[in-house]
């Protein structure tokens, strides 16, 4: 699948040579002439890549940047502005910015800043396990449903993550005792069912979707119902 890249520049030369230049290297473009129109595609459209000039009628693209942040949007950014002093590239980056670059600049370097970015996002990606609406990130051990952030203790964060790793795959409680406690299965013991009620709670409860089913006699499932 191609990827999508949304250029936010008010300059319809320079929008349109990066357009063309991008489209040559098969990315799908869109572009948007000014902070208000920018934010809004940001917000409604889904893109890999947003380029984005600071200078913006309408809507600086420092705000838009920092809107985008403040609702979670997670899309790589990089600022492509004739702002060059430090203070701007430090305030640029601070507000969630991942790249900085002052025009005027070489079509040949900003290529190479955009694969670069793209790169970290698939990687970044590729540590994100996702079903339905509920997403575990594995490198900042954040759990979300529905955009909410939810709250786990360390063995809980464990067992949701062994759940969603094996999706749709029935797992006895020897399976999690062994893999998520590093334990033999004590039959005696409620401990794993506690656990998966706590969890169950903190990400079904509330939703009206349940994800954590219970195969009786089995053991436990992660999927929608």
């Amino acid at each position: 699948m191609n990827q999508r890249i949304l250029v936010v520049e008010d300059e319809v030369k320079i929008a349109n040579f990066l357009k063309r230049g991008l489209m040559e290297e098969s990315y799908l473009v869109d572009l948007a002439h000014d902070g208000n129109l920018g934010l809004e595609k940001a917000l409604t459209g889904s893109y890999d890549l947003i380029v984005l000039d600071i200078g913006l009628p309408e809507r600086d693209g420092m705000d838009v940047c920092q809107v985008l942040r403040s609702k979670g949007r997670l899309t790589p950014i990089i600022f492509l502005t004739a702002r060059d002093s430090v203070h701007d590239k430090v305030l640029g980056l601070d507000l969630g910015a991942d790249d900085y670059l002052t025009k005027p600049f070489a079509f040949e370097e900003f290529l190479a800043r955009v694969r670069s970015l793209l790169r970290k996002a698939q990687q970044q990606a590729d540590m994100r396990l996702r079903i339905a609406d509920l997403v575990l990130d594995s490198k900042t051990r954040k759990v979300e449903r529905g955009g909410l952030a939810i709250d786990l203790s360390t063995k809980e964060f464990a067992l949701l993550q062994y759940l969603m790793e094996n999706r749709g795959v029935v797992l006895s409680r020897m399976d999690i005792s062994e893999k998520v406690w590093d334990i033999h299965f004590d039959t005696t013991t409620n401990v794993i069912d506690v656990h998966i009620n706590r969890l169950r709670k903190k990400i079904d409860h509330d939703f009206p979707v349940k994800l954590i089913q219970t195969v009786r006699g089995a053991g436990y499932t992660l999927g929608e119902e």
